[in-house]
């Protein structure tokens, strides 16, 4: 047979049969005076075991260990790696369903944020919290889904839920805002960076680090988000909030 014939009888492309060859998987045939390759019925049947292996999801490497084990103990443990791999894609398919699931029951429930996807708790949190144009309020509500991570988020947003009513926080934002502009020795930023110290709920304050941020230069990039005034008004809260989680 030449190549096309065997590729057709085997059902593979003859571009796959030239690839087994260059990957040693195939044994190179006897070629006759032209140069053309002729396969036997032994390249027939190593052809489609290697089709078969690859169909059942085995990558390459895997075959050649397969098809260099006689007694076929290979073959039982690669198949049985490949059960568990597939046993695991099973159970991550079957959570990101589950997740799914709940991010559709909150679209109709119309508490899908604009933030989403996130997870039931922040979902619920960012739904009570009142609407507003203030961009410090916006990029606050934003970095809460940097926290949207397992159950110390959660509690978290608990924590930060009584807050969401609290009218006396979007004036606090307000005046964040009202910084945009100033120098970094305002009058206004000791006495707003005290009152933000004294709105965070000492539950959300025993989730900071006692050495501060984990990630270097998280802190950095926050405050590179902001005006310089406003950035020196965050500087002097996370300093106190630290000082105060060591009391």
């Amino acid at each position: 047979m030449r190549t096309g014939e065997l590729a057709a009888l085997v059902g593979v492309t003859p571009r796959a049969v030239r690839h087994y060859h260059h990957l040693g998987l195939l044994p190179e045939p006897a070629r006759r005076a032209n140069g053309y390759r002729v396969y036997g019925m032994r390249h027939a049947v190593i052809l489609c075991r290697i089709r078969r292996l690859t169909e059942l999801g085995l990558g390459l490497d895997e075959v050649r260990d397969v098809l260099a084990d006689d007694a076929g103990r290979e073959l039982v443990e690669v198949l049985g790696e490949l059960d568990a791999d597939l046993a695991r894609q099973e159970a991550e398919i079957r959570e990101r369903r589950r997740r799914l699931a709940g991010l559709l029951a909150q679209a109709e429930e119309g508490r899908l944020p604009a933030e989403g996807p996130v997870s039931a708790a922040l979902g619920e949190l960012l739904s009570e919290l009142p609407e507003t144009r203030s961009p410090s309020a916006a990029k606050d509500r934003a970095y809460l889904t940097l926290l949207d991570n397992g159950p110390a988020g959660e509690e978290i947003f608990a924590a930060l839920r009584p807050l969401a009513s609290d009218s006396g926080v979007l004036a606090l934002y307000e005046r964040l805002d009202a910084l945009a502009d100033a120098s970094t020795d305002d009058p206004r930023i000791e006495p707003l960076a005290r009152e933000l110290v004294a709105a965070v709920p000492d539950e959300v304050l025993a989730s900071i680090p006692a050495d501060g941020p984990t990630v270097p230069g998280a802190a950095e990039a926050l405050l590179a988000d902001f005006a310089p005034a406003q950035a020196e008004v965050l500087r002097q809260v996370m300093a106190a909030l630290l000082e105060r989680g060591k009391r």
